[in-house]
């Protein structure tokens, strides 16, 4: 009997996935802010409030992504500093490919929607983001 337990657990965990389509990747440009960092060790770090956002604009398979300020008014705070990435299908999953003069890296998409975002690198660190919503003050 727990054995058929754990294999319902198992299946019904793995079904819960959800794969990033191609058509979901429209959802990527826009807003993002990082609410939880998960470790490989089980570890989690929460970011209650953020003074930064990442913005990302993706225009076919290419984008970039840039840290952005946000201010009361709703207007953000801004550089010239962005990095720039491709986008790359490999073994059914989405990849954001970078590469700088300093160095290169990517990220696995693990979950795309219009309100969730979530990140996985090499060293196997998930980023969870949720779109931003600017809190416009009179």
């Amino acid at each position: 009997m727990k054995q058929l337990t754990v294999i319902l657990l198992m299946i019904l965990c793995i079904s819960c996935g959800q794969k990033v389509e191609k058509e979901d990747l429209e959802f990527l440009s826009g807003y993002w802010e990082i609410s939880v960092v998960e470790f490989p060790s089980g570890d989690k770090k929460r970011y209650e409030i953020n003074t930064t956002v990442d913005y990302i604009d993706v225009s076919g398979m290419e984008g970039y992504r840039k840290k952005v300020q946000p201010l009361p008014d709703g207007s953000f705070i801004t550089s010239d500093d962005a990095e720039n990435f491709s986008l790359s299908s490999r073994d059914d999953a989405y990849i954001m490919l970078y590469n700088n003069e300093m160095s290169e890296w990517e990220e696995e998409i693990e979950q795309l929607t219009e309100t969730l975002l979530v990140l996985k690198n090499n060293e196997q660190i998930r980023y969870i983001y949720k779109r931003y919503h600017p809190v416009i003050l009179d």
